[in-house]
């Protein structure tokens, strides 16, 4: 049932026939766009052979050691990765949103210093904007950074923060105004700072790649800020969107569960004629992602773009869908089968889809407005909403 894709161009086949035969560190698995603690040393040392090899930080500038990669070929790259089953960089956060971000808003002082060592692994960021009481209104932040005469003192506290034991370095959103957008800026914090605790936060799948910080008293220089101080909602909002450029590598994952789901409930005696029906239904969905990832590719959009809203609410759902599949295909086995652990930690993990990166909610309202045209739905204050 797996499928091979349309026939590879010069930089797909290139990068397929460098990903069959390079040597890879001991212990890298395709562990997706966030490494638990004990991924990071494989994951290094992976980011610095696809730097070596030129396959690092593709879409950055030649400057920078990218490959002013195309859209497509990042894309290509991505799902490549997801074939050979190894992560296509170390994380998400430093080379798909930090750099960028650096060279749009930073110093040159800041880019010097910390674009190499992104590029080359030798840096892991995460990312510190959201907080247990904003939800989804990052706008709603009010963890503090607050002036002094050597730079700025932060106090405040962070949540599902992806990558934060282990990190290097984190990209903070914290307001140094008053309410509102306008009163936030974007900070370079050096996550060994005093003042800063990082909590892991355990997952229903066993692991913890999302943690909880604590920011209390923690000193930043003055030169810690990305862009201007008060400017932090442009700096924000310029990081969103990127990780839906590896969408159609969800696509490759998609179908390996239902071939490995497949397999499962066949050696059980539970491949029925509905079973065998659903599975149908969720793999010519997949196919319906990854032919509207391709259009959306080759009509250009970019991944901020609101046509991508499109493909982050399909892949969530059908993610989702294919994990209550699994659950009827193992039946009780799924609450104890090390046999098949790997599907079922996906069945785990595909509950949380509809709500990380961006919930299915915001994306209907996304595509409702921005794509339908529909007018914004009324924003009801506090004070006017029922009691």
């Amino acid at each position: 049932m797996t499928a091979d894709g349309p026939p590879p161009g010069a930089f797909r086949a290139a990068a397929r026939r460098w990903l069959a035969t390079v040597e890879r560190p001991a212990g890298l698995y395709d562990y997706g766009p966030t490494p638990q603690p004990e991924d990071v040393p494989a994951g290094r040392e992976w980011q610095a052979i696809l730097a070596s090899a030129g396959y690092a930080c593709l879409h950055w500038p030649a400057r920078w050691g990218g490959r002013d990669a195309t859209v497509a070929e990042q894309a290509a790259f991505a799902e490549e990765s997801a074939r050979a089953g190894v992560p296509r960089q170390l994380n998400i956060v430093g080379p798909d949103l930090v750099g960028p971000v650096l060279m749009s808003f930073g110093s040159e002082g800041q880019n010097a210093r910390l674009l190499p060592r992104i590029h080359s692994g030798a840096d892991l960021w995460c990312q510190l904007f959201s907080e247990p009481d904003a939800g989804s209104d990052l706008a709603a932040v009010r963890t503090r950074a607050r002036r002094t005469d050597r730079g700025w003192v932060v106090d405040g506290q962070k949540v599902w923060t992806s990558g934060g034991v282990g990190a290097d370095y984190g990209l903070l959103l914290a307001r140094t105004g008053g309410p509102g957008h306008g009163g936030l800026s974007v900070f370079i914090v050096p996550m060994g700072a005093p003042g800063i605790t990082v909590r892991p936060l355990r997952q229903m799948d066993g692991e913890s790649k999302f943690n909880e910080v604590f920011l209390d008293g923690v000193e930043l220089a003055a030169d810690a800020v990305i862009g201007e101080v008060g400017g932090g909602w442009r700096v924000a909002t310029a990081t969103l969107g990127r990780e839906r450029l590896s969408l159609g590598a969800n696509a490759v994952a998609m179908f390996r569960s239902l071939d490995e789901l497949v397999e499962a409930a066949d050696r059980r005696g539970r491949l029925d004629a509905q079973l065998r029906t659903a599975v149908a239904d969720q793999w010519v969905r997949v196919w319906l992602l990854r032919t509207t990832w391709e259009r959306a590719i080759a009509e250009g959009a970019e991944p901020g773009d609101a046509s991508f809203s499109v493909l982050k609410l399909l892949t969530s759902e059908t993610q989702r869908a294919i994990g209550d599949l699994t659950l009827e295909a193992l039946g009780a086995d799924a609450l104890a089968s090390e046999e098949d652990e790997p599907l079922v930690r996906r069945m785990l993990v595909s509950h949380a889809q509809t709500i990380l990166g961006g919930t299915s909610e915001i994306q209907r309202n996304i595509l409702a407005e921005r794509i339908l045209g529909l007018p914004r739905e009324p924003v009801v204050s506090a004070a006017a909403a029922p009691s």
